[in-house]
């Protein structure tokens, strides 16, 4: 199949270089159409055919959530997004109905406006060429070089395909009536069929806090292990907000109900989409927060967590000096090479014994690559950005009270 490879240089290289220290998955380069309604209609009709119209859309298929992605020939390889000329719109084999919008460049910065849709070929045997392979998001993830703003704004968009095509495969049927759901505004929406319901849904977002807990008397934060997690890697609590909670309430809550650990003050830091999660929860967004403890002694809920313990500044300090966060996305990108020119087969990911030291021996300890917003919550305490407990003492007594209730 041939395949177009855009250059999304002129757009993305527009950003501001805070891009390149932005949140994985967050900083999406492109920008939403007023009225993405008859982009669609407007694409099967013509198949991009007509050389005189000023639109251009350009495809990614996706596989069981993975994005079809290619590399150059750079040392380490550069992964880009492999897109499908809208010309070639046959071969994919897709319906209508199926197509999701993405985004748009910027008139005034193409001379063409570019529409960018994505669809799931997870359904047949599609031969798509050499040099292309279907790429693990959380792979991807890993082998981007963080501080590269274009692969982070491919990264960017790759995540919010895959979320809203996982909302699409969740969302067949009308919650409310059962009746069958079609797509609407460019698959951005969906609407029950039935006349008498027509009620229209949204994507899904399922919110979550995720918090580094400071005791800050004695210089120490809280850190937890889950069982699922590779040996000696610690990172921040974290758990969904329930219904009926504030952001602040859930870091309170989902702290004591893990580590027994009672919250004051909550400090926000930031935020970060995260489509790499479960299936069933594909639009999670990761909301970042600074607890100060107002109890030190932990215990464990043995179901939720493997462990919890406080851990000093000068330990995590060692643990992210010592870590091998850039050996590990090199290596990644390495593999994800390969995999595109067919020397590796099947699911594609990254081993945390990429974290090795040079010397061959595993780190004693480590946390998440810069890649997870635990990283950046971590590392803005251990460099002592974390703003002081600034909240007095009346206005702790009233928050204690109405929590109390």
């Amino acid at each position: 199949m041939l395949l177009f490879q855009p250059s999304l240089s002129p757009l993305l290289s527009s950003l501001s270089l805070a891009m390149a220290t932005s949140h994985a998955f967050a900083g999406n380069p492109l920008k939403s159409c007023l009225n993405p309604d008859s982009l669609i209609p407007f694409l099967l009709n013509s198949q991009g055919t007509d050389s005189s119209s000023p639109d251009r859309f350009l495809i990614l298929p996706l596989r069981k959530g993975r994005p079809l992605a290619r590399t150059d020939d750079s040392i380490p390889p550069r992964w880009h997004l492999a897109w499908v000329d809208s010309t070639r719109l046959n071969q994919l084999e897709a319906r209508g109905d199926e197509f999701v919008y993405l985004g748009s460049t910027d008139l005034a910065e193409e001379p063409h406006q570019c529409h960018y849709l994505s669809v799931d070929v997870s359904e047949g045997n599609r031969e798509w060429g050499e040099g292309l392979a279907f790429i693990e998001l959380r792979t991807l993830m890993v082998a981007t070089d963080w501080a590269d703003a274009i692969s982070m704004g491919q990264l960017a968009i790759a995540g919010h395909a895959r979320a809203l095509l996982e909302w699409h495969g969740l969302t067949k049927f009308c919650g409310s009536c059962g009746s069958k759901m079609i797509p609407i505004s460019a698959g951005r929406r969906k609407q029950c069929t039935n006349d008498s319901c027509k009620k229209r849904f949204y994507p899904r977002v399922d919110p979550v806090v995720i918090m580094l807990v400071i005791d800050k008397e004695n210089d120490r934060a809280l850190l937890s292990r889950q069982s699922r997690f590779v040996p000696r890697m610690w990172s921040c609590l974290a758990g969904f907000i329930e219904p009926g909670e504030s952001l602040e309430e859930a870091v309170r809550r989902e702290t004591f109900e893990e580590t027994g650990i009672e919250v004051g003050e909550v400090i926000y830091h930031s935020s970060q989409p995260w489509p790499v999660g479960s299936n069933s929860m594909p639009c999670q967004l990761m909301v970042g927060f600074f607890g100060y403890a107002k109890s030190l002694d932990i215990h464990v809920d043995k179901k939720e967590l493997e462990d919890a313990q406080w851990h000093s500044r000068e330990d995590v300090k060692k643990a992210i000096a010592f870590t091998e966060y850039e050996k590990a996305q090199k290596s990644t990108a390495v593999k994800v090479g390969q995999a595109c020119k067919g020397v590796e087969q099947g699911p594609h990911s990254f081993s945390f014994n990429d974290y090795a030291l040079e010397s061959g021996e595993m780190a004693p300890m480590f946390i998440p690559g810069p890649f997870a917003i635990a990283h950046h919550l971590i590392s803005t305490w251990v460099n002592q950005g974390v703003p002081g407990s600034g909240q007095n003492e009346k206005s702790l007594k009233r928050m204690n009270s109405v929590s109390s209730l």
